[in-house]
C-alpha cells in the first residue's frame, strides 16, 4: 500500500523552551492509504495532536513528517464548528472554498445531506441542530468533498447511544465502500482517536496506543485485544484495555 503519511522520530512541543509541554515525543510510524488506524490512550496522550499534525494544523518541533501532497484530506473535531448559517449553507461554503461556483456547491450540498438523511433539513439554522444532527452535518460537509482521508477527533463523544450508532454507521460507510466494479481501490484512509473500544474493534483495522506522547504499542486490531499477548509485550496498553491505567 502506498505511505501517506510519514512520521521519523517527530516531537510536538508548546510554549516557551525552559516550559515547554511535550504533547509527542519522537514517534515514528507510517500509514498507509486504505488502512482504518485507531488512536486510543488516556487523556492527554497525545492522540488529537497526532491527528493535527496529520492534518497540518500542527508542525513538528523535531524529527518529520512526510505527507501524500496529492492526498485530499477532511478532519472533523469532537464538537464540529458550524456557522450561523443554514445546514445546506455550511455544508455548500466547504465546496465553494475550494472553487465550486455557488450553485453547484449547493447542489452538492444538498447531494450529501441526502446521504446523511438531513436533506430535509437543509435550510435550519445549523446552530438549532441536535448534537448528533450537528455531527452528521460536519460528516456531510467532509463526505462532499471527496477526501482521500478521513480524520477524526472523538466524532462521538458527546453524543447520546442513538446518535453515537448513526454517526459510526455513516463513518464506516463512508470509509469502506462498496469496491467499483472495475476492482479499483476505493476505501479511503481513516484516522480517528476514540475511549469507545467498542467502537474501535468496529472501525479499526490498526491499533496505535500512546502514553504521554509516545507510541507504546502498533498493532493489528485483533493482536490489540489479544490479552496474552498484551500482557507478554505491552503490560501498560493491557491496562488501558481493562480501563486499570492509573
Amino acid at each position: 500500500m502506498k505511505p501517506l503519511f510519514r512520521l521519523k522520530g517527530a516531537s510536538v512541543h508548546f510554549g516557551p523552551a525552559h516550559s515547554a509541554v511535550r504533547a509527542l515525543s519522537d514517534v515514528t510510524l507510517t500509514i498507509s492509504a486504505g488502512e482504518r488506524v485507531a488512536l486510543v490512550g488516556a487523556n492527554g496522550c497525545g492522540k488529537s495532536t497526532l491527528l493535527r499534525l496529520l492534518h497540518g494544523l500542527a508542525r513538528p518541533t523535531a524529527g518529520q513528517l512526510e505527507s501524500g501532497s496529492a492526498a485530499r484530506q477532511a478532519m472533523l473535531f469532537q464538537r464540529p464548528h458550524l456557522l450561523r448559517l443554514s445546514v445546506q449553507s455550511n455544508v455548500a461554503l466547504g465546496l465553494w472554498l475550494r472553487g465550486t461556483a455557488w450553485q453547484a456547491a449547493r447542489a452538492g450540498a444538498l447531494a450529501a445531506l441526502e446521504r446523511v438523511g438531513l436533506a430535509a433539513l437543509a435550510q435550519r439554522n445549523a446552530r438549532k441542530l441536535s448534537g448528533g444532527q450537528q455531527q452528521r452535518v460536519a460528516l456531510a460537509r467532509a463526505w462532499a468533498l471527496a477526501p482521500d482521508v478521513l480524520l477524526l477527533d472523538e466524532p462521538t463523544a458527546s453524543l447520546d447511544p442513538h446518535a453515537k450508532r448513526e454517526v459510526e454507521a455513516l463513518i464506516d460507510e463512508f470509509s469502506n465502500p462498496p469496491a467499483p466494479a472495475d476492482g479499483a481501490a476505493a476505501a479511503m484512509t481513516l484516522v480517528f482517536a476514540s475511549h469507545n473500544l467498542g467502537q474501535v474493534k468496529r472501525l479499526a483495522s490498526r491499533v496505535i496506543y500512546l502514553e504521554q506522547g509516545r507510541v507504546l504499542a502498533d498493532l493489528p486490531v485483533t493482536d490489540f485485544f489479544n490479552d496474552a499477548l498484551l500482557q507478554s509485550r505491552y503490560p501498560a496498553a493491557q491496562l488501558f484495555v481493562k480501563g486499570e491505567l492509573a
